[in-house]
C-alpha cells in the first residue's frame, strides 16, 4: 500500500531549498556526493524526525518528539544526500546536509513499507544513545506528524547501521522492540552488574 508522507512545514522545506542554493552552503559540507553532484539538485521525501523517550511507566508505551525533518537530496535519478532542518524558537531552519548508510538504508526501508498490506504514515524515529535510526510506521497515517505518538498498531523497521542485538531490515511491532530499547536505555540499578 502506499505510504502517507506527512507534509513538511514550508519552512522547513524553504530553509534546505536555500541551502542548496547557496554555493557557499554546498561547497563548505562535509558531503563529497553533494559537491561532485551533477545536474539540479532537489529535495524529496520529507520525513519528520523524532527522538524516542522511554515510557515513563513499566510496560507503558514510549513517547517520541518531534526534532526536525529530513529531506533526501536528489540528482538525477539518485539520492545523494540528506538535508535536515530543526525545529527553533523562532521556526523550522536548515541544520546540516549528511550522507552514509543511512541514506541508502532508509530508501531500502521505504521500498519495504510500500510492500506492507496496510497504509501507514512514515517517521524516522532516533535513539541517539544507542546510535540507532529507524523508519517508523505510525498507524494512524492522517495524524499531524508534530503530535504523533506511538501506537501499539505501529511498526518499527531499524536501519542499517543496526546497534548489535537488533536486525536491521525485520519489521518489527512496536510493542515487542519498544521495551528492549527502553531497557537498554535504563541506568543500571544501584549494585547490579553494568
Amino acid at each position: 500500500m502506499p505510504l502517507l508522507v506527512p507534509p513538511a512545514p514550508a519552512p522547513a522545506l524553504l530553509s534546505v531549498l536555500a541551502a542548496l542554493s547557496s554555493p557557499a552552503a554546498v561547497l563548505e559540507i562535509r558531503t563529497p556526493a553533494l559537491r561532485t553532484a551533477e545536474g539540479p539538485l532537489d529535495a524529496e521525501h520529507p520525513l519528520p524526525v523524532h527522538v524516542f523517550e522511554p515510557a515513563p511507566v513499566p510496560g507503558g508505551l514510549p513517547h517520541a518528539r518531534l526534532t526536525g525533518w529530513r529531506f533526501h537530496i536528489r540528482a538525477g535519478a539518485g539520492v545523494v544526500a540528506a538535508g535536515e532542518t530543526v525545529a527553533t524558537p523562532d521556526g523550522w531552519v536548515f541544520s546540516r546536509f549528511s550522507e552514509g548508510p543511512y541514506l541508502a538504508s532508509t530508501e531500502r526501508a521505504l521500498r519495504q513499507a510500500e510492500t506492507l498490506p496496510t497504509t501507514y504514515q512514515p517517521h524516522l524515529l532516533s535513539v541517539p544513545s544507542l546510535y540507532m535510526l529507524a523508519l517508523w510506521l505510525h498507524c494512524r497515517p492522517r495524524t499531524d506528524a508534530a503530535t504523533a505518538q506511538p501506537d501499539p498498531s505501529d511498526l518499527l523497521i531499524p536501519l542499517a547501521p543496526a546497534p548489535p542485538g537488533i536486525a536491521a531490515h525485520r519489521v518489527h511491532r512496536l510493542v515487542e522492540l519498544a521495551p528492549a530499547l527502553s531497557r537498554r536505555l535504563s541506568p543500571p540499578l544501584l549494585g547490579s552488574p553494568a
